[in-house]
């Protein structure tokens, strides 16, 4: 539950920062990196995790017992 919650607040904070960073006066570039980095960042999340649809056991050398 909380790796759902940790992915939701980096997906949707980075939509949020990518969606801001046009309307910004200044930093707009960065703005929108940190938003796609936030998005990337929430996706390698998930797929990082155990458990996904691939039924992967060994998921980037994580040994499950």
């Amino acid at each position: 539950m909380v790796d759902f919650i940790v992915f939701i607040i980096l997906f949707v904070g980075g939509i949020f920062l990518l969606g801001i960073a046009p309307g910004l006066p200044a930093a707009q570039g960065v703005v929108f990196t940190a938003g796609i980095l936030a998005v990337s960042l929430a996706l390698a999340w998930v797929m990082r995790q155990a458990g996904s649809a691939t039924r992967r056991t060994d998921s980037w050398n994580r040994r499950q017992g």
